[in-house]
C-alpha cells in the first residue's frame, strides 16, 4: 500500500523553528520528486517547497524561501521541512505529496499553529 505519513507538527511561537518529517512507504520513493503544500483555514492549498528525486534540484515559495529547508534521506524514505523563523501566517495543515507537480498521493496532514 502506497503511503505518505507526516509528523512532527505541533505549537510553535513566532519566530520559532519547527521540523516536519514524511515517511514514505510502499513504492520507490527515490524514484519521485516530493512537495511540501499547506493549507491554511478559509484558503487554498498553496505549495511550500519541493526537491527532485536525487535531492539536486529544490523550489520554495516565495514566502518561506530563506526561512524554510526541504532535505530528503532516500536511503530512510524520508522527506523533511525545516521550518526556521515562522510567521503566524504559516498556521495552516502541511501535506506531504509525491511529485513535483500533479500530486497524485498525498499525506493525511500534520497541523501546525502559529502562536504566542
Amino acid at each position: 500500500q502506497e503511503q505518505l505519513v507526516e509528523s512532527g507538527g505541533g505549537l510553535v511561537q513566532p519566530g520559532g523553528s519547527l521540523t516536519l518529517s514524511c515517511t514514505a512507504s510502499g513504492f520507490s520513493f527515490n524514484r519521485y520528486g516530493m512537495s511540501w503544500y499547506r493549507q491554511a483555514p478559509g484558503k487554498q492549498r498553496e505549495l511550500v517547497a519541493q526537491i527532485s528525486h536525487d535531492g539536486r534540484e529544490i523550489n520554495y515559495a516565495e514566502s518561506v524561501k530563506d526561512r524554510f529547508i526541504i532535505s530528503r534521506d532516500n536511503t530512510k524514505n524520508t522527506v523533511a521541512l525545516q521550518m526556521d523563523n515562522v510567521k503566524s501566517e504559516g498556521t495552516a495543515v502541511y501535506y506531504c505529496g509525491r511529485k513535483w507537480n500533479k500530486i497524485d498521493l498525498w499525506g493525511q496532514g500534520t497541523q501546525v499553529t502559529v502562536s504566542s
